[in-house]
């Protein structure tokens, strides 16, 4: 009789914690954006961009709290070329990095590098490289610190062995 009391008073808290931590953000960036489909654990439910490492122009990215400002946080989608591109720098793509400590890096646009060329499935909402899409644009697992945000690792990862909550991203180009 103890054992089914515990487990009526247990179970729903373990349900309760797991709907929590598949949240949609409350997104307040405008559009354009790219954006993680779950608030995962940002602190203040603003989400998670893709985003310039450190303040301004960078030529590494990660994944960072999605700012109500917007600005090195809006990047769009072009699916016509596979772009990756910033919106606040025009001329600059995501591009997967060889052989670096970061593996994305935000490079001047170029149609014949494959680098940066992607491709966006609005059914499994996965942005994987064009030339592998047995790869996708993930997030790191935890979260830190960054000012008044929070930050990520922007990662590429087998689909198959990352959570889906870290590689499911929302493009809004309008």
């Amino acid at each position: 009789m103890k054992r089914s009391i515990i487990l009526t008073q247990v179970l729903p808290l373990l349900f309760t914690a797991e709907v929590a931590q598949s949240e949609a953000p409350v997104l307040q960036t405008p559009a354009p954006v790219i954006y993680l489909a779950d608030n995962l654990d940002e602190a203040d439910n603003l989400g998670w961009c893709i985003d310039t490492l450190g303040r301004g122009f960078a030529e590494e990215l990660q994944a960072h709290s999605c700012k109500p400002q917007g600005g090195d946080v809006q990047f769009t989608f072009l699916g016509n070329s596979g772009f990756i591109r910033s919106v606040v720098y025009p001329d600059y793509c995501a591009e997967v990095l060889q052989n670096s400590e970061t593996q994305f890096g935000l490079t001047i646009c170029d149609a014949a590098n494959p680098s940066q060329q992607f491709n966006y499935d609005r059914e499994t909402l996965a942005l994987s490289p064009a030339n592998d899409e047995t790869l996708c644009i993930s997030v790191g697992s935890n979260g830190r610190s960054a000012g008044p945000f929070m930050s990520r690792d922007l990662l590429l990862q087998g689909c198959a062995d990352v959570d889906q909550d870290l590689r499911a991203w929302i493009v809004v180009n309008e």
